[in-house]
């Protein structure tokens, strides 16, 4: 089961999430037939979304976390409602780069270097709240570090990863987030930086020792307290009304001419690639609902 814990340290001056997120990002490599390295993009960004979705106060919210940076993977777009729920893409999710010199994906130079991590909150007002910033690395933890800092003015520490088996699947995936409340003393801030620096690799934790000893490691001497634990996974919320009412979008005019061509309309997801078929009836039935209305 994949889940997110969220724990407070320190008397509260230090907050944490964490996401272990195999089956979820083994879902979208298979959904979208990923490569090791773009399974890998792909999932970071997912963890990411993830954790900040669940941290929606809003339980209608949703949140979504857009990634170009002008490299050859092209953009990736992830989506979490507000319980981590998610669901995401990429432009192309063929490239694959050989791996760097120290044995890792290359995922940095998938991404590209030269581009915005933006990140659209949607709470049920008139324009969702949008932030953004510049790229630092490609690599998607440092870049949405600099995001929570920059964009929200939240001091905090991000990591993410994807660990790829050698039959290709997804052996451990996840992340964690760790936030500084106003007024931390400095002492926690030095903790913390220790920690994160001296941890095992994080996808090497999450496979070996699970999602509970990124916890013990992260905050090791600071005393904490998991307050929740979320089932989390794979989620596409698309169905034939939506798609409908995206067709519908087209205007009238485009509508006609489609049924006017007589050829069956398919319509496929990009976050699930599920397939709607329309054949002139039913394109004909959308225009004659609306003309009612």
């Amino acid at each position: 089961m994949d889940r997110i814990l969220r724990a407070t340290a320190a008397d509260g001056f230090v907050k944490m999430s964490a996401v272990s997120a195999r089956a979820t990002v083994q879902r979208a490599k298979e959904i979208h037939n990923c490569t090791p390295t773009t399974a890998a993009a792909l999932g970071r960004t997912l963890c990411g979304t993830s954790m900040l979705g669940n941290l929606l106060k809003e339980e209608n919210g949703s949140l979504t976390m857009r990634i170009n940076g002008g490299g050859p993977i092209g953009s990736i777009i992830a989506v979490s409602d507000s319980e981590g729920y998610v669901r995401g893409y990429v432009t192309d999710p063929s490239v694959d780069l050989p791996l760097r010199q120290d044995g890792k994906l290359d995922v940095g130079g998938a991404v590209g270097r030269n581009g915005m991590l933006t990140v659209s909150r949607d709470i049920g007002l008139k324009e969702p709240y949008i932030g953004s910033t510049e790229l630092v690395s490609g690599e998607i933890a440092e870049d949405l570090t600099s995001y929570m800092l920059e964009s929200e003015q939240i001091p905090a520490a991000c990591g993410l990863g994807v660990l790829i088996d050698t039959d290709l699947s997804v052996k451990a995936a996840g992340g964690f987030i760790v936030q500084l409340m106003p007024g931390a003393p400095e002492q926690y801030i030095d903790v913390l930086e220790e920690n994160i620096f001296m941890m095992d690799q994080l996808t090497t934790i999450l496979a070996e020792d699970g999602l509970e000893a990124v916890f013990e490691q992260v905050l090791k001497g600071l005393p904490y307290h998991i307050v929740e634990e979320c089932e989390v996974g794979y989620r596409c919320y698309c169905s034939r009304e939506r798609v409908s009412s995206a067709i519908l979008g087209v205007g009238k005019d485009e509508l006609i001419s489609m049924i006017a061509e007589g050829k069956t309309v398919d319509v496929s997801c990009q976050f699930c690639d599920s397939i709607y078929s329309f054949t002139p009836d039913d394109l004909q039935e959308l225009l004659d609902d609306c003309e009612k209305d």
